[in-house]
């Protein structure tokens, strides 16, 4: 019973922590402590192992995704730098208005985060222009951070085939599939993820203009004039060129498969073997060929890719940290027993899966740290369960994309902090968009995948 207890004592302690932006390193660790002892698990034995180095440990996460978490940064510090995503969203300013200013959020982040920029990369580059937009549209603030979270948090991540992000790479490691697995699933619970989560945007647009609820410029904001920022811009269509890029590269070797290659053709079988590395080889070559269409990138390019690299430590830190927690986590007699009754549990096996994989990301905080755990302990049980690996693929990494973003999940805390709003302002509309909208686009993908 104190094992258990300790199980949420510390799940908790890690939420509190979070809420009050503690460290999340530091409150991994503390939290950790909490539940070895609470469950009596050897103290040494766990951090070194449990928690550092073990199959779920922080640094053995680090270390085989360092270089994919390394490549998305530069290649969003290069098209940050170079303006390139900014011109990207200018064009459909002028496409669309400004007083599109919701649309033109969502699929901006959604075309830059599908296209390989990682999500605080995207939140950094589409907050100034975001905020000319909101003022000239006079949309508050708080749906400005909703249409962020979802253009850059929701289906580009987790639901569309063959996005380079973590959360669809992980699956392939443990199931042998590719980043195009189950493609009509994962375009389906994409359009409703999107649809719904416009929806939800739109709706709550229109009762704000009724209010009288308008844009409120924060204390620190610094709003740019649209033409200053048009006049130091690269034309959109070299500024697509990269993400082209990006996407391209990942598809070539199903492509080559399609077009009937041999597997054992040396990119075909390179590219297949290499779930990590390939899509890393795919954002450095955007990176390096941003740099050559971009003047503003070459000004100091070693400086500006070093700077993309040192600017993944953190996040990758924080995510290897939350998922150390997780492997001490898994070790409890406490988390066996829950494996053992969602396995087991009187209803169809991709029910259970959902189940399992939204509260595993729910105490992690991290759709990435909850889908390396439910790798890495339940995925052959669902396969044996008779779940296709292609189908587990994608109905995992979208289930995993729900409760993740619950309040203590670092991406919310962060994107609060950079658009100088607090939970009580704005995390209704986050979570609605980011927890609510994904797991109903995810149940009905699977009731959909259960009919087929």
């Amino acid at each position: 019973m104190i094992g258990i207890l300790g199980l949420l004592v510390g799940l908790a302690l890690l939420i509190w922590l979070a809420l009050r932006d503690v460290n999340i390193i530091f409150a991994s660790v503390i939290c950790a402590l909490i539940v070895i002892l609470t469950n009596a698990l050897p103290l040494a034995d766990s951090l070194t192992s449990a928690y550092a180095f073990g199959d779920l440990g922080a640094f053995t996460f680090a270390g085989r995704f360092f270089l994919l978490f390394a490549a998305g940064a530069v290649f969003g510090k290069v098209m940050g730098e170079s303006h390139a995503a900014t011109a990207i969203a200018m064009a459909m300013v002028r496409a669309l208005g400004a007083h599109r200013a919701l649309w033109i959020t969502v699929m901006a982040c959604a075309l830059l985060t599908y296209g390989g920029v990682v999500v605080f990369v995207v939140i950094f580059a589409m907050y100034p222009l975001g905020l000319r937009l909101m003022k000239e549209a006079d949309i508050p603030k708080r749906l400005f951070c909703g249409a962020l979270a979802l253009g850059a948090g929701t289906f580009t991540l987790t639901a569309l085939p063959g996005t380079p992000s973590i959360h669809n790479v992980i699956p392939t490691l443990a199931l042998g599939t590719d980043l195009f697995a189950a493609p009509l699933l994962g375009l389906f619970g994409g359009a409703i993820m999107f649809a719904l989560g416009m929806a939800y945007l739109e709706r709550e647009r229109v009762k704000a203009q009724a209010a009288g609820e308008g844009f409120e410029q924060g204390p620190r904001d610094h709003i740019p004039d649209l033409d200053a920022i048009a006049r130091d811009l690269p034309h959109w269509g070299l500024a697509v060129i990269p993400l082209v890029l990006v996407i391209g590269t990942i598809l070539t070797p199903r492509l080559l498969g399609l077009a009937g290659f041999e597997s054992d053709n040396g990119l075909l079988a390179f590219a297949n073997a290499q779930p990590i590395l390939w899509p890393s080889f795919a954002l450095l070559l955007a990176s390096l060929v941003a740099l050559a269409l971009f003047p503003a990138a070459r000004r100091a390019p070693l400086r500006l890719l070093g700077d993309g690299t040192q600017d993944a430590i953190m996040p990758l830190m924080a995510t290897s940290a939350v998922i150390g927690f997780g492997g001490v986590v898994v070790q409890t007699a406490g988390f066996a027993t829950f494996t053992q009754a969602m396995v087991g549990a009187d209803v169809p096996p991709m029910l259970s899966m959902f189940g399992a994989i939204s509260t595993v990301s729910g105490i992690t905080g991290s759709a990435s740290g909850g889908l390396q755990i439910f790798m890495a302990t339940l995925a052959d049980d669902y396969l044996a369960l008779g779940i296709a690996p292609e189908e587990l693929h994608r109905l995992v990494a979208m289930a995993a994309g729900g409760f993740d973003s619950l309040p203590h999940c670092g991406a919310v805390i962060a994107m609060l902090t950079i658009t100088q709003l607090t939970h009580k302002q704005a995390y209704k509309d986050v979570g609605v968009v980011t927890v609510v909208v994904p797991v109903i686009a995810t149940l009905i993908t699977i009731a959909l995948a259960m009919a087929i």
